[in-house]
């Protein structure tokens, strides 16, 4: 790691003088959906979908209203029970699969659930070979979570993890169950080039998106500038790069850590912004990690203790 980085006030970073200034408020830019708590009564959805499909036809998925979403398997939606934050509208599940719900989401749950046949939750879910969705006899209709603005996410303890054009939602989803689990403040997301909140991303997650803010960020380069006036050490990971991601370097120093696609990386000035661009050892000598497991090792590198 480069010694001779010139100071940064009195934490070691450089001087705010010599940052540019974003000019506004990053925490506005976060886009905000409904939250509240439990409808009382199911109610009948007239929307649009997961899969944009009637709910009646094999393989079509349920329509929903807009900004809800249906979380399905038993991790994700035990955490979405216990989420006050959660507006919750319909729980249909098996009865095979209630013993193991109420194991993780003791009972009386915060919503009267609908006993059904798995056909009946493959129908809602648009379930069918090859679709991925492994629901394990429950699902749960719920608003989509409000993210909170930027500034006040930070306000969370730890390291925070951005994530630059990263498209799939099973990889977005492993990577907020990894941010949770090192200590994560939060995880931040570009709006247009990120997936919704969607029943894929929540399993994959398995509960963190209760437990970690995802923030969906217009600029990224622009929400990395406002880090850095945050006093947050920003830190891109590259494969190409010729300085390799040592924890130790970064005692004391709050950092966000920023992954790019898998095809592609960082964008040039997501990479420009950044204060430095590490790589992971890898002494095997492979070219490349997947990304989600690129960050878990990450995350484990700058969290571990010295």
């Amino acid at each position: 790691m480069t010694q001779n980085r010139p100071p940064r006030g009195k934490s070691g970073r450089q001087g705010d003088q010599n940052r540019p200034s974003s000019g506004r408020q990053q925490g506005a830019e976060t886009r905000p959906s409904p939250a509240g708590r439990a409808d009382p009564k199911p109610e009948r959805t007239h929307g649009r979908g997961e899969r944009g499909r009637g709910e009646h036809g094999r393989g079509q998925a349920a329509a929903v209203p807009p900004g809800a979403v249906w979380l399905y398997g038993t991790h994700a939606v035990a955490a979405a029970l216990k989420n006050p934050q959660r507006r919750l509208r319909r729980l249909v599940i098996t009865e095979e699969a209630q013993a193991s719900l109420a194991a993780e989401c003791p009972q009386p749950w915060p919503i009267q659930s609908e006993t059904t046949p798995r056909e009946r939750i493959d129908q809602i879910l648009g379930a069918r070979p090859g679709s991925g969705i492994v629901h394990q006899g429950i699902a749960l209709l719920t608003d989509q979570l409000a993210a909170p603005a930027l500034l006040d996410a930070l306000k969370r303890p730890g390291p925070i993890l951005v994530l630059d054009q990263i498209f799939d939602p099973r990889n977005v989803g492993a990577l907020m169950r990894t941010a949770q689990a090192f200590g994560a403040c939060a995880v931040i997301a570009q709006d247009r080039n990120a997936p919704e909140e969607t029943g894929a991303l929540a399993k994959a997650a398995s509960g963190a998106l209760e437990t970690i803010p995802l923030l969906r960020i217009v600029n990224i380069a622009r929400a990395l500038i406002a880090l850095k006036s945050a006093d947050v050490w920003v830190v891109g990971l590259d494969g190409h790069s010729s300085t390799r991601l040592r924890g130790g370097d970064f005692a004391g120093r709050r950092v966000a850590l920023v992954l790019g696609s898998e095809g592609e990386g960082m964008r040039r000035l997501t990479r420009e912004t950044c204060d430095e661009v590490c790589a992971l050892a890898m002494p095997g000598g492979m070219e490349s990690l997947n990304v989600s497991a690129a960050g878990a090792v990450a995350l484990y590198e700058l969290t571990r203790a010295p």
